[in-house]
């Protein structure tokens, strides 16, 4: 049986990487985004596939407090039924389970807490593959996207805070001999110790659409600065997180820690148990990513924790020139339809002005840059197989209603078509909505959660961006893009980002998307508008999560 100092030492090379990479803010990964068998196995997709499909139909056993009752909530867009039980919990009895098993886990200290998590990440990409067919069903992603955001990228994400974590706590000694010299007396001399001190339990509310990429982050930042985590996940979006919580509680249970330092809190559907969970005293800490309305709830009423929130916004692209409208119009078709638009930084505006744009190749009117964006995203989707892949299956029905009242309601560019996924019976994707807005309109400045897309007249450049920066004041957004050939409006649009808070990406027309978010390069979110109070991972993501205490004793020895 492993134990605590041979995890750190069997992963320390990698961690030295990590915070070598988080200085430098360059490409790194250690976790394979491919998966290929020569990668990570000839038989790791079968085995991968295996187990998912060996948990269904059954209990899903984890460690826990006395059980309360039984949780059954996930349906496949595209099998149906999951048919999967998860055990159900009094909050009370989680709450006192993860209080007991702190203080061995507080006094355990850093290092071995930092390599117990990287084990646990070890462990999470051996079972990469299981986890994607987890998330592929539960969430309606394409299988090579749950295996990427799912797997590697969610894991980078973990190892982001694991590291961060360690560069915030590593340079604190754990004692000192602090000497004053006195003139002709004997120096002032007193021994400290210093203690890293969890701030309490820790809470993360998962979402539906990325049950780990939104998860790994507050889980282990929390679990490597010594605090004890209750993972709430959604319910259409368990297995996920079932899957990682089961993993943690082997590699606790084998470095000797109480398994229950991670819990998971599965709930039927109307049983509302995050609410319970957020405002109970001992927990102190709360990861949230989802809508605006429980976004909103918990500031308003979980006062006793520190709370990292992620919520809706509106992301905004603004067109004011470009090289090649061709080029450009297949990087926004791939955007705007990845995931069916359910990504929290896909961009849902498209500004362009109503006098159309200059080209390399010449001026391009208003409709004809509306109509090279609505053909690009028509020959993107043209094949049934690759548009399965691309846009995946929406398994939230509410998106599907939306999309008819507005096709309804407002012009119609592009319709949204519906068509059956190769290979899956009764499942179907739908690809993007395309809607004419003016700029005065309010219905572009709102989410619309899914494959929505809104092509905005506007009068000029500068009022698409003062238009666009008012929104996220009030809104909020995690992406901004902007295609220009003019370096002054490109000057004005970073100055925009600045001052608004927001990621922003220019001129993208190969094969990097406003939409991706690297770990170790790109901070996700910044916390400086109302999307997010935090970003993906900076040091006041972790630093908040311990306080240092520390003692003194007169050092009579010293002298």
């Amino acid at each position: 049986m492993s134990t605590p100092p041979l995890f750190f030492a069997l992963h320390q090379s990698l961690l030295e990487s990590a915070c070598e990479a988080i200085v430098s803010r360059t490409h790194w990964s250690p976790y394979a985004e491919i998966p290929s068998a020569t990668l990570y196995g000839e038989r790791a997709k079968a085995d991968g596939e295996a187990a998912y499909r060996g948990v269904l139909g059954q209990p899903f056993l984890l460690e826990g407090p006395d059980v309360s009752g039984v949780a059954c909530t996930e349906v496949s867009p595209y099998t149906g039924s999951l048919g999967i039980e998860y055990a159900t919990y009094a909050v009370d009895d989680l709450v006192a389970t993860s209080k007991a098993a702190l203080p061995t886990w507080r006094d355990a200290g850093t290092k071995v807490r930092t390599g117990v998590c990287l084990e646990i990440l070890a462990r999470l990409n051996k079972h990469s593959f299981a986890i994607a067919n987890a998330t592929m069903h539960t969430t309606g992603q394409g299988f090579a996207m749950a295996f990427q955001a799912g797997g590697p990228h969610a894991q980078d994400r973990g190892l982001e805070a694991v590291a961060t974590a360690w560069l915030a706590t590593s340079v604190i000694p754990e004692q000192s001999l602090w000497c004053k010299p006195q003139s002709r007396r004997v120096p002032l001399a007193i021994r400290k110790h210093y203690h890293i001190v969890p701030r309490g339990i820790a809470l993360v509310v998962a979402c539906s659409t990325f049950p780990t990429w939104n998860t790994y982050p507050g889980l282990f930042a929390s679990l490597a600065t010594g605090n004890p985590v209750i993972i709430k996940p959604h319910t259409q979006a368990v297995l996920p997180v079932a899957m990682t919580v089961r993993i943690c509680q082997q590699v606790l249970a084998e470095a000797g820690f109480d398994p229950r330092l991670v819990m998971m809190a599965a709930e039927d559907n109307d049983t509302g148990i995050a609410k319970a969970l957020a405002t109970h005293a001992e927990v102190r800490l709360i990861d949230y990513t989802g809508g605006n309305f429980f976004g909103d709830w918990l500031s308003a009423n979980a006062t006793q924790a520190t709370l990292y929130k992620e919520q809706a916004g509106v992301n905004a692209i603004l067109l004011d020139s470009v090289d090649d409208m061709a080029a450009v119009a297949k990087n926004l078709a791939f955007s705007v339809s990845l995931y069916s638009g359910q990504m929290c930084t896909t961009p849902q505006a498209l500004c362009i002005p109503r006098d159309g744009i200059n080209t390399a190749q010449g001026w391009l009117s208003f409709d004809e840059v509306t109509q090279q964006l609505c053909s690009a995203i028509n020959t993107l989707l043209s094949d049934p197989e690759q548009a399965a892949g691309v846009l995946g299956a929406i398994a939230n029905p509410a998106i599907a209603q939306r999309l008819e009242h507005l096709a309804a309601s407002q012009s119609v560019l592009l319709g949204s078509k519906t068509q059956p996924i190769p290979g899956c019976d009764n499942a179907v994707y739908r690809t993007p909505l395309v809607l004419l807005a003016d700029v005065q309109d309010h219905i572009w400045r709102q989410e619309h959660f899914g494959p929505v897309v809104f092509i905005v007249a506007i009068d000029s450049t500068e009022q698409g961006l003062a238009v666009i920066a008012q929104t996220i004041a009030i809104k909020g957004a995690l992406t901004l893009g902007v295609y220009s050939t003019d370096e002054a409006v490109l000057d004005n649009a970073e100055n925009v980002a600045i001052e608004q808070g927001v990621a922003l990406s220019c001129n993208l027309d190969g094969g990097i998307f406003i939409n991706q978010s690297a770990a170790f390069s790109d901070f996700h979110a910044t916390g400086n508008n109302p999307a997010a109070n935090a970003a993906l991972i900076d040091p006041a993501f972790v630093a908040s999560r311990f306080a240092v205490v520390q003692s003194r004793r007169p050092a009579v020895d010293a002298h």
